[in-house]
């Protein structure tokens, strides 16, 4: 692939305000195809076959749909070409509930964290139930103490959102920001602006291993914590619908499947036996 095809793309993708890290994912995806495939121009056979061979690598739908999305919005704006995905259509998708922790497990893992930094990350992607994208692009002027929000820039769907902030985080931020004293990013890397995901990913593993945690849980599942605790304190779905950002309410109603709360009000007939 050429790098003045790539930079169409990238300035096409800007001008529709792409959020950035989609324009990366996007051409990361048609890099990737462009390897596999012998030519750089997408045809419909070869968009085909690559569906069949990224599913061969027992890689999620939801990857694929995005890479053959990305190649296609290369075809289309690249090479005037329109392609179509119809093949990936009546895909049964597999749903399965993701592993939380308790409330109790949330604890220990933070308190297994003595760098104050990392258990500042750690506690902010739980207490406001952020993306691991979203946590390291939060900026210092995001944080509003008077209202007690975090603003959220530009997530997924290009949308803005406000979290609420609790008490207990503010004083853990305000103790961060004394010691490291962050100018832009609240949390910077050591080579780049922002910390990095990879590096998050790090942090909870170690603390997982450290606690003992034999739970299949990623950074993700801080997320899916925070929104279930939520619900089992009561929080009315449809605002923990709009603090975690969702488009559609059937995403949130997950949670409901998973709630302790919530499964422990059914009644078993088993005990009117």
């Amino acid at each position: 692939m050429k790098v003045d095809e790539i930079s169409v793309l990238r300035e096409v993708l800007t001008l529709r305000n792409y959020a950035p890290q989609t324009i990366t994912t996007y051409i990361k995806a048609v890099e990737q195809f462009c390897n596999y495939s012998e030519s750089t121009i997408p045809g419909q056979d070869s968009l085909y076959k690559y569906a069949v061979y990224l599913n061969s690598k027992n890689i999620s739908f939801s990857h694929i749909k995005n890479s053959i999305m990305a190649v296609k919005l290369y075809s289309e704006i690249v090479f005037n070409k329109k392609l179509n995905s119809e093949f990936l259509k009546g895909y049964r998708k597999v749903r399965k509930l993701p592993d939380v922790l308790s409330i109790e497990e949330i604890q220990k893992l933070i308190g297994s964290i003595e760098n104050l930094k990392h258990k500042t990350i750690i506690s902010l992607i739980y207490s406001c139930g952020l993306r691991i994208s979203e946590c390291v692009h939060i900026k210092v002027k995001d944080i509003d103490s008077n209202r007690m929000l975090l603003k959220i820039n530009q997530s997924k769907g290009n949308k803005d959102r406000y979290v609420p902030l609790s008490n207990k985080m503010l004083l853990l931020l305000r103790e961060y920001y004394k010691e490291y004293k962050p100018k832009d990013f609240l949390f910077e890397g050591q080579f780049e602006n922002f910390y990095s995901a990879r590096s998050i990913q790090a942090i909870l593993k170690s603390a997982l291993s450290k606690c003992k945690i034999k739970k299949n849980i990623t950074v993700h599942s801080l997320r899916h914590s925070y929104a279930t605790h939520l619900l089992e304190q009561g929080t009315d779905i449809s605002l923990i619908q709009k603090i975690l950002g969702h488009k559609d309410i059937k995403t949130t109603l997950l949670y409901t499947q998973i709630s302790q709360s919530q499964l422990s009000k059914i009644k078993n007939p088993f005990d009117d036996l």
